[in-house]
């Protein structure tokens, strides 16, 4: 059996069956009802979202936004609300002052202030509840949790990246050790390694770390000490701030971008310096929860975990994957800065449009093709140390489970440079 059947064969369950739609089997109930006559007999339906941060000017809660937005434009019937700055001490006063409103879809959009949803999901029954996932993957019968498979978008950045670079270094401004942050450098790294070797030159990933998500002073600083000290001369991120951005621009070096395509839906910077973005479709998750419930599913699906090989179709007509590359407004190759992509040699361009065509019918994705070989740097978990340097904690051609993706992925991939 080759290997794109291999493919197929290994991720037949990760395809998702979606049940006819119908538009009048929305739900508008607040949720206190209990027994399946609940489910069929309202007629709208309300998603709220709970945003931890602020909407405007960031990446995060910016796409989450306009994912409810588009999922609004698309089904009439399905209003959205939401509350903005949600700590996790007011999450449940309100969720539930929300679903006084007629909210019957309730989502965190992170997990630190998502998770207290799940304490009153038995108390709504008849409400979807949901959190994006750092590293727990705690479900309930009507508490899902969700993410999107981002590392295949970043796999693409980091073949771009390794081919643009002309000092060798690389650097990614980074928030502080967690799951989601290892998984996400991991797909990244794993481009820059085949495009180094496709190309036969060495490169150097160095990862420094702010200690939070949002510290713009200091993720302004490591980026400038990761040119000045290291020459790094491709800079890209894992925290939430525009100053990496801003020292890339300063300093005329490229840029690559995470979470949404900045330039081409906020205006910032140009391609000049962003050498290409992924952006998140939050929708497209949202779009499964709420088929779910238009069909009056009262056991859906609760982990979801959907990449480029899952799609929905905005209002608009445009078909869209969950996670892409993009860089104003333009996708896949095209999205590469007509400044940069001269600068990158065609077996790069080459495989970055074959990789993806791959990641978007489900034939490859890199956690499958590569083996997981452990740089003894990471993050301790209950019951997981971080696994000692060198040791293969996956062979190539095997996909870890979804959860283990999610929840235990807690070490630095060999080769990776961890700067104190």
């Amino acid at each position: 059996m080759d290997r794109a059947r291999r493919w197929r064969t290994r991720f037949a369950s990760l395809r998702i069956v979606i049940p006819s739609l119908l538009l009048v089997v929305l739900l508008a109930g607040s949720g206190g009802g209990t027994g399946p006559s609940a489910f069929a007999a309202a007629r709208n339906a309300t998603l709220a979202i709970l945003h931890f941060s602020v909407i405007k000017g960031t990446t995060w809660s910016g796409a989450h936004h306009r994912a409810a937005q588009r999922i609004a434009q698309k089904y009439p019937n399905v209003k959205y609300v939401y509350r903005e700055e949600v700590g996790p001490d007011v999450t449940i006063p309100y969720a539930e002052e929300l679903i006084r409103q007629g909210a019957n879809i309730v989502v965190g959009n992170a997990e630190f202030m998502g998770l207290p949803l799940k304490d009153i999901a038995d108390k709504y029954p008849n409400v979807y509840f949901g959190s994006v996932v750092a590293s727990d993957v705690t479900t309930k019968r009507n508490f899902i949790r969700f993410f999107p498979r981002q590392y295949q978008a970043l796999y693409l950045e980091g073949l771009i990246a390794g081919a643009l670079t002309r000092t060798g270094n690389i650097g990614i401004v980074s928030a502080f050790p967690n799951v989601q942050v290892l998984r996400r450098t991991a797909g990244f790294f794993l481009g820059v390694q085949d495009a180094a070797k496709v190309l036969g030159k060495p490169v150097t990933v160095y990862v420094k770390y702010v200690g939070d998500w949002y510290k713009p002073t200091e993720e302004r600083e490591l980026a400038t000490t990761l040119v000045s000290q290291y020459k790094v001369d491709v800079l890209t991120q894992q925290t939430d701030s525009g100053s990496p951005l801003d020292v890339s621009q300063e300093r005329k070096i490229w840029f690559v971008g995470k979470d949404m395509d900045v330039v081409g839906f906020y205006g910032w910077s140009s391609t000049d310096t962003v050498a290409v973005s992924f952006d998140t479709r939050w929708e497209i998750l949202y779009d499964r929860m709420v088929k779910d419930w238009m069909a009056s599913n009262q056991n859906p699906r609760t982990l979801l975990y959907l990449g480029m090989h899952d799609t929905m179709t905005l209002a608009d007509g445009t078909v869209e994957p969950t996670v892409d590359i993009m860089n104003n407004k333009k996708v896949g190759v095209d999205a590469i800065s007509p400044k940069a992509r001269p600068l990158i040699p065609a077996s790069i361009l080459k495989l970055v449009a074959q990789r993806r065509e791959q990641m978007t019918k489900g034939q490859w994705d890199p956690f499958f093709e590569h083996a997981f070989i452990s740089n003894g740097t990471g993050l301790a978990l209950k019951d997981t140390p971080i696994p000692s340097k060198g040791t293969v904690v996956k062979a190539a051609q095997q996909m870890p489970s979804d959860t283990w993706l999610l929840g235990q992925f807690n070490f630095d991939l060999d080769g990776m440079t961890i700067l104190k």
